[in-house]
């Protein structure tokens, strides 16, 4: 098992970033999953004549970025969501680059709970913001879930 960071090793103020750039496929692939098929994601001729004038990608879809980064950089593989706060501040155009960044703001050590500052950017412009509570594998824990694993076997 790929192992991320115990809750022993985080601190306040850490941070992790993961950049991508929405393409058409991203789009369409994310409705698929979804079904979401809003016409404002998938057809330019309804998007045109929109608040925005063009098609933007999912909200979700960059809020997904998020995930990424929890779940395989910081705090990383063996990260529980707990919650998840969002406020959309712009949307994101194809062909745009979404870079998401978590830092984490708060530890609660007795519950191995973790808070993080949660930011999708666009050239440097917040385009989504938000607080995710995760919790985090502690290194005793995992220690006693395998002891505990082995003795069953």
């Amino acid at each position: 098992m790929s192992e991320g960071c115990f809750f022993e090793d985080l601190s306040v103020g850490q941070k992790a970033s993961f950049g991508k750039t929405i393409t058409e496929a991203d789009i369409v692939l994310f409705a698929a999953v979804t079904g979401d098929t809003n016409p404002m994601h998938l057809n330019e001729e309804y998007a045109r004549d929109s608040f925005f004038g063009e098609r933007i990608a999912h909200g979700m879809l960059a809020a997904g970025l998020i995930t990424k980064v929890m779940g395989t950089q910081l705090p990383g593989p063996g990260t529980i969501y707990m919650s998840q706060s969002l406020r959309f501040r712009k949307p994101v155009r194809i062909g745009e680059t979404v870079t998401a960044t978590v830092e984490i703001t708060a530890l609660n050590t007795e519950k191995h709970r973790v808070t993080l500052s949660t930011v999708c950017t666009v050239k440097g412009e917040p385009v989504l913001e938000g607080e995710a509570l995760v919790t985090v594998p502690s290194r005793a824990a995992l220690a006693a879930h395998r002891a505990r694993r082995a003795a069953a076997e």
